[in-house]
């Protein structure tokens, strides 16, 4: 069963795009999410500092929402970061919410569309173009990458 990490500024809608064309790329990622019905979504964006948890799953479609198993801790909050990961924040949280669930081995994919927030060459980013959000051909590469993990 994949975990997916999730950002939404520069994924589910173009970075820096007016607040009308929020979440327009939405359903890109919740047709790829129904085709790996089992997988578990963690919300990793920084939306999750400014909204409620039940703020955010009113984004998602009722069966997509029922997905989401959480969201990740704040880097500034962890303790005990690995040397490998300091500085690498949001690779960082998504490891810290594994450890904290009993999940250290489980396969994941974080979509995002920051690399510098992973270490160089992470094998679990899958890198979206923050200019457009996931698109139908990266929403299709998303969904392979996920049912190719269990």
């Amino acid at each position: 069963m994949p975990i997916l990490f999730l950002d939404f500024d520069g994924v589910l809608h173009p970075e820096h795009c007016h607040e009308a064309k929020h979440f327009c790329c939405l359903s890109i990622l919740e047709d790829a999410l129904r085709q790996v019905p089992e997988c578990q979504i963690v919300i990793t964006s920084t939306w999750r500092l400014e909204q409620s948890y039940e703020d955010l799953l009113r984004r998602f479609s009722p069966d997509i929402a029922a997905m989401v198993e959480g969201v990740t801790p704040r880097y500034r909050d962890l303790t005990n970061v690995p040397n490998t990961l300091v500085g690498y924040e949001r690779e960082a949280e998504c490891h810290a919410w594994l450890w904290a669930n009993e999940m250290p081995h489980r396969s994941w994919v974080a979509v995002d569309d920051r690399s510098w927030l992973y270490r160089p060459f992470c094998k679990s980013l899958f890198l979206v173009d923050g200019r457009a959000g996931l698109t139908q051909a990266t929403g299709s590469q998303l969904a392979a990458r996920l049912q190719s993990l269990h």
